[in-house]
């Protein structure tokens, strides 16, 4: 792996949106301050005890296409995602996009949304009162008010209707599953949630089955006499999900391209895209084929029909497993779907060095300088975590790739004009 680890910063700097050292020559601008505060605002709906942790990338895809919408209703450089309204080109691009992100955000609850006001406010303190700072308010906010009523019926608040596989009078686990109602929910670029859906989970009965399986059983557990301190600890590392793990490494590579606000809003618009559309898809794959998971299996080992994998009563994973089938892994199609977009983005694999601390890992720091070195660690992650097989992590991460691909081919293209 191309990342290193250092234990230098304070645990009390570790959370949903942590600065990262940057030169002083790179600056933040209106779309990253406000991805930061969004980011922020959302964490606790991603918290790993929350029911709807993905809710909150939803929350995240909605900020991030009303401020670029926003910013591009101004300066036409792309196709809009959703709407692109009328504005005089005084409109102050900074405004309304701070204006678009805070009326999103807003609509989550009466006490966010006193504080998006007070927030608002503070920000646009500092700008000159005036025809360009109102028009862009206003902007913002019908911009909003736009890409929320496109998604006010997208199908996230559906009722949980999964039905556990029993046989009368048998006992199963009585946890509600995690968003079984997603593979339906209106995709952000895709056509439907089924569209890059994978081939099924390879047989039981075969010898990559054994391999992946004893390899998961072996570095897997609770306790493990295989798995090295570092494997261990990029486990715990990954045990973070939501936008706290994927936004502030996009933040960082604006601030290092220095990218302009219409660039910014744009590059962080398709990541949030892709991610929300990455987390439909996995959904999907996932509630389809209702595979099991690794502490099922291999407590479960003597049934499966492969003499190769021996079965053991009491054995766990690191953590509690995520209550959604195994098959694919979902950090995985995610990191790849970031990966995607920075590739098509930046043009290339090789990025500048981005950091990152985890809540679930105190006290450590990751450093990447290449997107494949970043999805390859997330997937050996949940690997030495005990919550996927060697081959869903290769599945997740392909299916990523491909979603993130797609939405930079099909959703705020470059608009091509006879200047260029």
């Amino acid at each position: 792996m191309r990342a290193s680890m250092s234990r230098s910063i304070p645990a009390a700097l570790i959370g949903a949106s942590l600065a990262v050292a940057i030169p002083a020559s790179a600056r933040a601008n209106v779309i990253t301050d406000w991805d930061e505060k969004a980011v922020a605002v959302v964490t606790p709906m991603a918290s790993l005890s929350g029911t709807l942790p993905y809710m909150a990338q939803r929350m995240m895809g909605m900020v991030h296409a009303a401020m670029f919408d926003a910013v591009n209703s101004i300066e036409r450089r792309y196709r809009p995602y959703l709407v692109q309204l009328p504005a005089a080109p005084t409109t102050s691009r900074e405004v309304a996009a701070a204006a678009a992100a805070a009326a999103v955000l807003a609509t989550i609850d009466a006490k966010t949304a006193g504080d998006m006001k007070a927030a608002l406010a503070t920000y646009l303190a500092p700008l000159p009162d005036g025809a360009s700072k109102s028009d862009g308010i206003a902007l913002g906010e019908a911009v909003a008010a736009k890409v929320l009523e496109a998604r006010a019926n997208d199908g996230c608040d559906a009722p949980d209707a999964y039905r556990p596989r029993t046989t009368p009078g048998v006992y199963v686990p009585t946890a509600i599953t995690l968003s079984s109602m997603w593979p339906n929910l209106k995709p952000f670029a895709m056509a439907n949630g089924s569209q890059f859906r994978p081939n099924p989970p390879i047989a039981l009965e075969s010898k990559e089955w054994a391999t992946d399986y004893n390899e998961l059983k072996d570095y897997g557990g609770q306790i493990s006499a295989k798995r090295t301190a570092q494997q261990t600890e990029t486990a715990r590392f990954w045990l973070m999900g939501g936008p706290v793990a994927y936004h502030p490494l996009i933040r960082q590579l604006v601030t290092a391209k220095q990218m302009d606000v219409v660039d910014s809003a744009r590059f962080m618009a398709l990541e949030a895209v892709g991610l929300n559309d990455a987390i439909i898809a996995v959904l999907d794959a996932k509630y389809h084929y209702n595979f099991w998971r690794p502490i099922t299996a291999i407590r479960n080992g003597d049934i499966d029909g492969n003499p190769a994998t021996d079965s053991e009563a009491t054995w766990q994973p690191i953590a509690n497993t995520p209550m959604h089938p195994e098959y694919p892994c979902s950090h995985c199609i995610q990191s790849g779907s970031v990966a995607a977009v920075v590739k098509a983005v930046l043009g290339g694999e090789d990025i500048p060095e981005v950091a990152l601390t985890s809540p679930t890992a105190p006290g450590v720091t990751h450093r990447w300088t290449n997107m494949t070195a970043l999805t390859e660690e997330v997937a050996n992650a949940r690997i030495w975590a005990g919550f996927h097989y060697r081959f869903s992590t290769r599945v997740g991460t392909d299916m990523g790739l491909q979603i993130g691909e797609y939405v930079v081919k099909n959703v705020m293209q470059p608009v091509v004009t006879s200047s260029r």
